[in-house]
């Protein structure tokens, strides 16, 4: 397979495009750290909405739906449905936290919490763990989407791939930094969402699929299409359903579901010009992430299932791939390839949009770490902001090559998806408690990462890595969670003075602060409160969003199925937890309005 002229003209043009909107609108960039790493905190929601879709809608993406939908079917993907309870968390209780701290990096949070030399080493040791470990893996695993999707539309070796999408990438977000990013990937997600919609219907077309009501028929998705696992199986529902419901989506640390926030979303929230813009543009973003996005995917993994229905027919249709490379993964990227010219250079335009949206986020996000966590606040806190920007600039690059050669290491993306739930097992609710439970420390911090690390690397280097994955989740997230909270009750409270000073600035809400607040009124500081101090409010809002965009996710699934009745069901479902939600959610006041 092979792009005609056409198809390279198209995507040459689209990157040429890219690029000088991208460095244009950034051209502001340069003038300070602020601006490079946070666009001059002036973004209104909707573009930072968009570009928290494009960000996550990367190469790899589709690839692991399709690894997921081909193994565990349509109901397989709760594995990432289950963070919804997360994004809706983070858009009510945290965003309006986030903005109000004021800090340039989600990392710098830890000397605003706690106090001491604990807290600069966890600012400094969490930013090379998070800016350059898990930041990288999760490079390494779009650039690994990029090789396959390289070596099925365009014959290239992984090398090749390789070289070509980092030169591009790197050129463009050392340029134009945040804003020229968020201002890019508002056509990056246009293009990146026309590819995929072209992709489903050539799917549909494909001689062997149909068209969608045969693909429905087919024996080889029976019983693939069903929302949810079956019922009646517990080696079915538990693994699928109960655990991603129940467990994962609060416990687990993953990069874009952070519970609490964190990441590139905290980076977005904390770019907004107001509290309200940040909530508004988390609460867009998870609805177009679980609405719009999934089903165009799992349309092409489906019908991927009759035209390769095993490993062994990819081998045969792509013989001159390496046989590291072949796996479920490789089934979105191999119907790609019955696309027709034009079209095809579209489709091909879409990925390298998805591409460098993901990686050019996840650049600026760990230079900043790298720059504002280690560089200013370690090595030279009178740096001006000139260097600081050229130091944001080295970072860029040396990330980019990190993950490009652990890119090369890699075999499936769901292979690396598993990695980084394991090794974050059990830290979520840490991330949680830490707003709204004064009693958090840095040792809790410190005893989470300790346990969850060292627990997944026992587990798996050990007999206990035969265990179902579920299983082995649910232990981590268990000890751990039990591990750290042993250690915070075993350990002093971060200083009063400190604590004083993060509840005046933040007005965390709930009973977590109970003893703060009256030492604060014994003292005789008035307490100001806001309407975002109601918990109550906030979780309705969260409880009805959930309601709301699960039943939309489920109305457009049941009109892919042809299911009218299911879908109207769902649709009034989604409507009415719409109209009651809204009516919470204006209950709530924002310090900024």
């Amino acid at each position: 397979m092979s792009l005609a002229t056409l198809d390279w003209v198209i995507v040459a043009g689209f990157m040429l495009l890219t690029l000088v909107i991208g460095i244009y609108a950034g051209r502001k960039s340069g003038k300070s750290s602020e601006d490079f790493f946070l666009s001059g905190r002036s973004m209104p929601w909707w573009l930072l909405g968009v570009s928290m879709v494009a960000t996550t809608f990367s190469t790899d993406t589709p690839n692991l739906v399709a690894n997921i939908t081909r193994l565990n079917g349509v109901s397989g993907n709760w594995s990432w449905w289950s963070f919804l309870l997360t994004g809706m968390m983070t858009t009510f209780l945290f965003a309006h936290l986030w903005r109000r701290s004021g800090v340039t990096t989600d990392i710098e949070f830890y000397e605003l919490r706690y106090e001491g030399k604990s807290a600069a080493f966890l600012r400094m040791f969490r930013a090379l763990y998070i800016g350059l470990v898990f930041n990288v893996m999760i490079m390494a695993t779009v650039t690994l989407s990029a090789i396959k999707f390289g070596a099925v539309l365009f014959g290239l070796g992984p090398l090749e791939t390789v070289l070509l999408a980092s030169m591009i990438t790197v050129i463009f977000s050392a340029a134009g930094g945040l804003r020229g990013i968020i201002f890019s990937d508002l056509i990056l997600f246009c293009t990146a969402m026309l590819g995929a919609i072209i992709a489903a219907n050539v799917a549909l077309d494909h001689p062997e699929v149909g068209g969608l009501s045969a693909l429905m028929d087919h024996p080889n998705i029976t019983g693939k299409t069903n929302f949810f696992p079956d019922m009646s199986d517990p080696s079915s529902w538990v693994p699928l359903l109960l655990i991603p419901l129940v467990v994962q989506w609060w416990s687990v640390w993953y990069p874009g579901s952070e519970p609490g926030g964190g990441g590139y979303i905290a980076q977005r929230m904390l770019a907004a010009k107001d509290e309200r813009n940040a909530v508004g543009a988390v609460l867009f973003f998870n609805a177009v992430h679980y609405i719009v996005r999934p089903w165009p995917w799992i349309i092409v993994a489906l019908a991927s299932m009759v035209v390769f229905p095993d490993l062994e027919s990819l081998r045969q249709a792509f013989p001159h791939i390496e046989e590291s490379v072949i796996g479920h993964d490789l089934a979105y990227p191999a119907m790609l390839t019955f696309i027709p010219t034009g079209w095809l250079g579209l489709v091909a335009a879409s990925l390298v949009a998805a591409y460098m949206s993901t990686i050019s986020t996840s650049l600026n996000l760990g230079s900043s770490y790298i720059v504002k966590d280690v560089y200013q606040r370690f090595m030279k806190p009178q740096a001006n902001e000139k260097e600081l920007v050229m130091a944001g600039r080295i970072a860029t690059v040396t990330i980019m090559i990190l993950a490009c050669i652990l890119a090369l290491a890699l075999s499936n993306a769901l292979q690396a998806f598993q990695i980084v739930l394991s090794v974050g097992a059990g830290t979520g609710l840490l991330f949680i408690l830490r707003w709204y439970w004064h009693r958090i420390n840095t040792w809790s911090e410190i005893s989470a990462m300790i346990f969850s690390f060292t627990i997944s690397l026992t587990i798996e280097f050990s007999s206990l890595s035969t265990y179902p994955d579920w299983l082995k989740l649910t232990g981590a997230v268990a000890i751990t969670t039990i591990g750290w909270v042993t250690v915070t009750l075993l350990t002093s409270p971060t200083n009063p003075e400190k604590l004083d000073e993060f509840y005046l600035k933040i007005k965390p809400s709930g009973p977590g602060w109970k003893t703060v607040k009256n030492r604060l009124r014994d003292a005789g500081i008035a307490e100001i409160d806001h309407g975002t101090g109601n918990m109550t409010t906030a979780f309705s809002c969260m409880f009805f969003g959930c309601i709301t965009i699960y039943g939309m996710l489920f109305t457009v699934g049941s009109f892919v199925k042809a299911d009218l009745i299911s879908g109207v069901l769902y649709g009034i479902a989604a409507l009415t937890a719409t109209t009651i939600g809204y009516r919470y959610w204006k209950k709530i006041d924002y310090q900024d309005d």
